[in-house]
């Protein structure tokens, strides 16, 4: 995947058959997300969910870092603000929940650092393939802030209370081997093999049954949350058994040849 860009935008969007890329694009401030950013990424969500040919998105950043977090200037801004307004901590949140929530599975492709709120922007995605010179930190303790609770949720339901508790009190940096020890990457790849391991898996992910996989990654949210929707997660399964992915998976096992889904 080319890095080449000609200058600072709002996230891009690019769709290449059943994959999109999403690509954090401004490079010369480690992808720092702007207020602007946020609304466009909702938009591309809404895009990429809204189109069925779209099988599996990937996030990604342009440059050596993935994304250094929110703008704080912008959060300061909004602090010291008089005016009744959304928070930027509020909309930063409502982005990541959306994106953990997407209906098609979601791949990060970690290019380089991951550090602030965008640890939780990755952590939001299904799976995390870095770099072995890949970094990550969350310093919201040494900023004064108290995270937003999804965001701990989401730290605590994915990495573990203990792994949680090290970073966002000591806001401690750790490297890529201990990034994937403690499990936030899935994967972890010298920068050549980088691409070659994101198609691997956007290529098996985009060749299973869409419905099944959003059922069932809505369970598995759900489940981590506390929050499962029984009645729904039956239902789901129930209308499973007599739906057309099924028949084609079936067929196609019997067939000995990748299904057509």
């Amino acid at each position: 995947m080319s890095d080449v860009t000609d200058a600072a935008t709002s996230p891009l969007l690019q769709c290449d058959g059943a994959r999109a890329t999403i690509r954090l694009n401004r490079p010369k401030h480690l992808n720092r997300l702007q207020a602007e950013d946020l609304d466009e990424l909702v938009r591309l969500f809404d895009l990429i969910e809204a189109d069925p040919a779209i099988r599996v998105l990937v996030l990604t950043g342009t440059g050596r870092a993935f994304s250094a977090g929110y703008d704080l200037n912008s959060a300061a801004e909004r602090a010291v603000s008089a005016n009744e307004q959304q928070s930027a901590g509020s909309a930063f949140e409502l982005v990541v929940n959306r994106l953990e929530d997407l209906g098609v599975p979601t791949i990060c492709r970690l290019n380089g650092g991951v550090y602030g709120g965008s640890t939780d922007l990755a952590l939001a995605c299904d799976f995390r393939i870095g770099v072995d010179t890949a970094e990550m930190f969350m310093p919201a303790a040494r900023l004064g802030l108290h995270y937003y609770r999804s965001g701990i949720k989401r730290y605590v339901t994915r990495l573990g209370i203990d792994n949680a508790k090290r970073l966002f009190l000591t806001a401690q940096k750790i490297s890529a081997p201990e990034m994937l020890r403690i499990g936030y990457l899935t994967a972890m790849v010298p920068v050549e093999f980088l691409d070659e391991e994101v198609d691997q898996l956007a290529t098996v992910l985009a060749g299973n049954a869409p419905q099944a996989m959003a059922g069932m990654k809505r369970a598995i949210n759900e489940f981590a949350r506390g929050e499962l929707d029984d009645g729904a997660a039956d239902q789901r399964h129930r209308d499973s058994m007599r739906g057309e992915e099924i028949k084609e998976g079936i067929k196609a096992f019997a067939e000995k040849r990748a299904p057509r889904f």
